[in-house]
């Protein structure tokens, strides 16, 4: 009953908040699984590299696809068979590091079939949330996976140590089986007899600003009809569009070389116990999951009250995020305590997740038909970037470790966050050279 009194939309808000939620447990959960029990099988960090860098080649093979098909069938579906996909492959396959045919298949897989979500969540939300709470709906869906993210840190090390490696894959797999059922019970199409403008084409289009807009014919019902082929070209080649793949790239890289490397920072730079550090080693998610819905509100509130417009917002946000990342990233392996690593790393990917409610938001600003398109574009430059990242500082560390005989000294690690730090920099310049906060296809 309470459930049917409250905004719909809130609740479609709250399950893809849960989605991204449960996703980044199972990326997370996985490389500490796999970590442990490819250390006890003697495998090398280049291997580690990758196998952890397999998920993202999947990954990015679906985005473009997923935009795609969730404009054409709805991203409510596409959520629903994506996670079913996954959730039945973390639960059918074995983390045995010597079945390396078996990982390298099932973690395609899982990056294929997750690489259908974030395009698809970025439709669902074009089609239910009006212009004014985009900021912080998107920030707090995205927030999610920041929320897993230190959830997973906080747990799952205990979860291995006491039940074993492969009891994380059958908990992810329970999560997912779980969300699958509330999306199906609970998650439906924006109707449109109540909201005519619902739909990714412009819910609220008297709030965004739009750029040379075609007309728009009108039928007797009075909603909007427009045509329905994608403008491939006009989106592969426009500059705005560019500024938000770039700064994609560029958050993902450092994203994913943290979720992915800092176990292995923590245990063999820092020679510290994940299981010994207890909470602390959640907080730099913790505080990503905290900034990412601090920048929603605070963008939000910026856009309403007219402070700043919103391509002034989008810039603002994004450089103040990535500039203050970008020094705590390459000031991180200066720091050699469990505290100062943690604090520094924290700051780093909070003030990344701060940042989002620059570039992230933006598809929506100027795409809002084609939020999902835009996203499965932007989110292939994010996925390349796990890639190049992950499998990259796999390479660096195995050298770093022939040239220093270990991974304990600082610079072992000074290039693995030299290079996003720096990244982060150059990134911050293309948003504030080529971004805009208005409509620029219709």
């Amino acid at each position: 009953m309470m459930l049917e009194k409250f905004p719909k939309r809130y609740l479609i808000i709250i399950l893809t908040f849960v989605c991204t939620c449960v996703c980044y447990i199972e990326r997370v959960g996985f490389s500490i699984a796999y970590t442990v029990a490819a250390d006890a099988a003697g495998v090398n960090q280049s291997s580690k590299g990758l196998i952890l860098a397999t998920f993202y080649y999947g990954y990015a093979s679906s985005q473009i696809p997923g935009g795609w098909i969730a404009q054409k069938i709805g991203g409510r579906k596409v959520l629903l068979l994506s996670f079913v996909l996954w959730s039945s492959t973390c639960f059918l396959v074995p983390i045995d590091p010597h079945r390396v045919k078996v990982l390298v298949l099932a973690r395609l897989l899982v990056g294929v079939a997750q690489g259908f979500i974030f395009p698809s969540i970025h439709t669902v939300l074009a089609q239910w949330v009006p212009p004014h709470e985009r900021s912080r709906s998107v920030s707090l869906t995205t927030s999610g996976m920041y929320l897993g993210a230190a959830a997973g840190m906080l747990a799952l090390p205990s979860v291995v140590k006491f039940k074993g490696p492969q009891f994380v894959f059958y908990a992810e797999a329970f999560l997912g089986a779980m969300w699958s059922l509330l999306w199906f019970k609970y998650a439906s199409d924006p109707p449109r007899s109540e909201h005519p403008k619902a739909t990714a084409a412009g819910f609220g289009d008297s709030l965004l600003p739009t750029k040379g807009s075609p007309k728009i014919k009108t039928e007797n019902s009075g909603n909007t009809v427009r045509g329905s082929k994608i403008p491939w070209r006009k989106i592969l080649i426009s500059f705005p569009v560019w500024a938000i793949l770039i700064n994609n790239f560029t958050f993902h890289y450092a994203l994913y070389v943290l979720m992915n490397w800092l176990p292995t920072y923590f245990e063999k730079g820092l020679q510290l116990s994940l299981q010994e550090m207890g909470s602390s080693k959640m907080m730099p998610y913790l505080n990503m999951f905290i900034f990412s819905n601090v920048g929603g509100v605070v963008a939000d509130h910026l856009i309403t009250k007219r402070i700043m417009s919103v391509t002034r917002t989008r810039k603002f946000l994004n450089t103040v995020g990535f500039l203050i990342a970008s020094v705590a990233l390459m000031a991180l392996p200066m720091f050699r305590t469990a505290g100062g690593a943690v604090f520094c790393s924290s700051v780093a990917l909070g003030s990344l997740a701060l940042g989002r409610a620059g570039f992230a938001v933006n598809h929506m600003d100027i795409a809002p038909r084609y939020a999902g398109i835009v996203m499965g574009v932007s989110n292939t430059a994010g996925t390349l970037a796990g890639i190049i990242g992950v499998d990259l500082t796999g390479r660096l560390l195995e050298s770093s470790k022939i040239t220093y005989s270990d991974l304990s000294s600082p610079e072992s690690w000074r290039a693995v966050f030299f290079i996003p730090g720096l990244l982060c920099i150059f990134s911050s310049f293309v948003f504030i050279l080529f971004s805009t906060g208005e409509r620029i296809f219709d």
